[in-house]
């Protein structure tokens, strides 16, 4: 793709086709609603690509997941049924997300339009909201020493600086031959190397890697095989067992390994167990990822384009659910009962559904989806494309 007009006498190379973005997930930069992706186009214009229910429906659900889980934190320690949910949901919840954006990040390359769309849709929000969340603590905790760093996000800003890197590196994994074994083999690097240390949260960016390397060589048939009738009725008990040994390991194993933020030696564990444990996870992880995707509708609801607006609902969630924590929201005792757990749960489910609709995301489309014209030189390919459209 050339990003300039080459004139040969009075004749031009003509321009290339305006693309549509790559998606990333999750994203706020495609059509809210098949109406918004269908909506009425020029004569002769290429109609708009279609968003594809599935992706939508599977963000939405993994937001809603990723929101029950900070939920259950506080209340999980008393209840050994919650801590077994709470290990199954953060076994699969993160690495779907991540698969998704690994996925819709396979045409990312280094053309100017895409880099800009990468700062101002991930590297922004995420100066402006690790900014915001270190202000909050200090207000809300209080804790007026907490620093306000960009080297060490705090809380869940941590997946924009993972999903930035990531994207940064894309040309590198559709470049070398064997990119999953690769990343993989860092993941486990990383488990055993306490010294890599807190700087932008390497630790996770390294051990969810392979999540992203997989979704990056996953082709649409990929998705398909998951989806068959069989695959659904399997991933059943495929989950219930899972529920039961999460329910054996809760006395067990270390929680914190399935956040992929320590060494094995930061745990207390030996060195090797960094290896065993990264990929015994990775391969629970795919399992119960596909088995989630197995049940994941394909038809359009009232809550799939909802999908488009899961980064909304993933970073402003985290102010509600640590504004509870707190203010001591989740100390009465009822809340530590079974019908407060269900009550919790439900509140967490409808919080995060109304932070990723249409009215929120105006509302917070600044800090999203800045525009930074003033920031960015115009591309020379862009800049042609307008002249052509207004001599037409």
């Amino acid at each position: 793709m050339t990003n300039s007009l080459r004139p040969h006498g009075q004749y031009r190379t003509p321009l290339p086709p305006a693309q549509q973005p790559a998606e990333g997930v999750p994203s706020p930069r495609s059509p809210q609603s098949p109406r918004a992706a269908s909506g009425a186009a020029a004569p002769g214009a290429k109609p708009a690509k279609q968003r594809d229910a599935f992706f939508d429906n599977a963000k939405y659900l993994a937001i809603v997941l990723v929101a029950m889980g900070h939920a259950w934190e506080p209340l999980k320690d008393q209840s050994r049924i919650l801590e077994a949910a709470y290990t199954v949901v953060y076994t699969f919840h993160m690495p779907a997300f991540i698969i998704i954006s690994g996925y819709f990040s396979r045409s990312f390359d280094m053309r100017p339009d895409r880099l800009k769309r990468l700062v101002t849709g991930v590297l922004v929000p995420y100066v402006l909201f690790e900014t915001a969340y270190s202000l909050f603590k200090r207000w809300a905790a209080p804790d007026p020493t907490h620093p306000i760093s960009l080297l060490d996000p705090w809380y869940l800003t941590w997946f924009l600086v993972a999903l930035f890197i990531w994207r940064l590196t894309t040309p590198l994994w559709k470049l070398v031959r064997w990119p999953l074994p690769l990343a993989l083999a860092i993941a486990v690097l990383a488990s055993v190397s306490p010294d890599i240390g807190a700087e932008l949260d390497l630790q996770r960016v390294l051990q969810f890697l392979p999540f992203f390397v997989l979704g990056l060589v996953m082709k649409p048939e990929h998705f398909q095989l998951v989806r068959r009738r069989e695959v659904r009725i399997l991933s059943v008990p495929v989950f219930a067992a899972a529920v039961v040994v999460g329910w054996w390991a809760v006395p067990r194993m270390n929680t914190a390994w399935f956040y992929h933020r320590d060494a094995a030696q930061d745990m207390g564990a030996p060195w090797w167990a960094g290896a065993v444990m990264t990929l015994a996870l990775f391969g629970c992880s795919l399992l119960l990822t596909a088995c989630f995707f197995a049940w994941v509708p394909r038809r359009t609801f009232w809550f799939t384009a909802l999908g488009a607006g899961t980064l909304y609902g993933y970073l402003l969630h985290g102010f509600v659910v640590k504004a509870s924590e707190f203010g001591g929201w989740f100390d009465p005792a009822w809340t530590h009962k079974p019908l407060g757990e269900i009550f919790v749960t439900l509140a967490a489910a409808a919080i995060v559904t109304v932070l990723c609709t249409r009215p929120v995301q105006r509302i917070f489309h600044f800090a999203m989806e800045p525009k930074m014209e003033w920031a960015f030189k115009r591309d020379a390919t862009e800049l042609a494309r307008e002249r052509e459209r207004a001599r037409a």
